[in-house]
C-alpha cells in the first residue's frame, strides 16, 4: 500500500508542486493550507508522514508539531523559511523528525522522506516492549515520553531532549559522538558549526541538576562526544 503523506503549507503553487512531485513517486498526498484543514483531513485519512511548514497563518507550525506530537509518534518533516541553528533547534525540540530550509530540491525533499518512513519502519519492526529506562534515580518514561525523578515529580523535557536522554539510557557508558547523537535529532550529520547538540545536552544537564562546569550523569568526552555515565536499567 503507497504511503500517504499530508502537506501543509499556505503556499498554494508550493502544494501542488509537491502533491505531483510526490504522486509521481509513488506517494498518496493530501494537501492543507492550515491546521484546521490539516485535521479535517487527518480525520478523514491518517497519514504515514506530515510535512509542515513553520510559517502559518494563525497557528504556526511549531504549535501545530507540538499537538501532533503529543498525541502520537507521527514522523514530522518541517519547513523553514530560514536554516538558523533557532528555526532547527526550537523545530527539532518541538517533535520534527527532521527540518528543511526553504527553497530546497525536491529531490532532496524526496530522500528526506524516504529516510524519515524508513527509520519509523525500522524503530516500528524492532519496537521492544520496554516501558521504561531506569537511571541515577530517575525514570524515562517511553509511552508517556516524560522524566520522572525519584521523588515521583514529572520533568518537563521537549521532544529532542526526549530523543537524546533515550539515546544515552539506551547505550549508558557509550560515548555517542554529535553526528550520532544528530543522526537520533534529525537522521544526518552535523555540519561543523551546528550546536544543536551541544545545546539539548546543556538542556538536559540543567534538567537533571547535573553540574555543567563539572557533569556527573552526562560526561563530555573530549574531541568524540557524549557519554551517560550511570547503569542504566529497561522495565518492561
Amino acid at each position: 500500500m503507497n504511503k500517504r503523506i499530508l502537506v501543509v503549507d499556505d503556499d498554494p503553487e508550493l502544494r501542488e508542486l509537491l502533491r505531483g512531485y510526490l504522486g509521481d513517486n509513488g506517494y498518496v498526498v493530501d494537501a492543507a493550507e492550515d491546521g484546521a484543514a490539516m485535521r479535517r483531513m487527518m480525520a478523514a485519512a491518517a497519514p504515514d508522514l506530515v510535512i509542515l511548514d513553520l510559517m502559518l497563518p494563525g497557528e504556526d507550525g511549531l504549535a501545530l508539531c507540538r499537538e501532533l506530537r503529543a498525541g502520537s509518534s507521527l514522523p514530522i518533516l518541517m519547513l523553514t523559511a530560514r536554516g538558523e541553528d533557532t528555526d532547527r533547534i526550537v523545530g527539532l525540540e518541538m517533535g520534527a523528525d527532521d527540518y528543511l530550509p526553504k527553497p530546497f530540491n525536491p529531490r532532496e525533499l524526496l530522500a528526506r522522506i524516504r529516510s524519515i518512513l524508513r527509520r519509523a519502519g525500522e524503530n516500528a519492526a524492532r519496537e521492544a516492549p520496554t516501558r521504561a529506562l531506569s537511571f541515577a534515580g530517575w525514570t524515562l518514561d517511553l509511552a508517556a515520553r516524560h522524566l520522572v525523578g525519584a521523588d515521583g515529580v514529572v520533568v518537563a523535557i521537549s521532544g529532542g531532549e526526549f530523543k537524546l536522554l533515550r539515546a544515552f539510557a539506551e547505550n549508558p557508558f557509550r560515548v555517542l559522538s554529535r553526528d550520532q547523537l544528530m543522526d537520533v535529532l534529525a537522521g544526518r550529520e552535523a555540519g561543523p558549526f551546528d550546536r544543536s547538540v551541544d545545546v539539548m545536552v546543556h538542556r538536559l544537564r540543567r534538567r537533571l541538576g547535573d553540574d555543567a562546569r563539572e557533569p556527573a550523569l552526562i560526561k563530555t568526552v573530549r574531541s568524540e562526544g557524549y557519554m551517560l555515565a550511570a547503569d542504566a536499567e529497561k522495565h518492561s
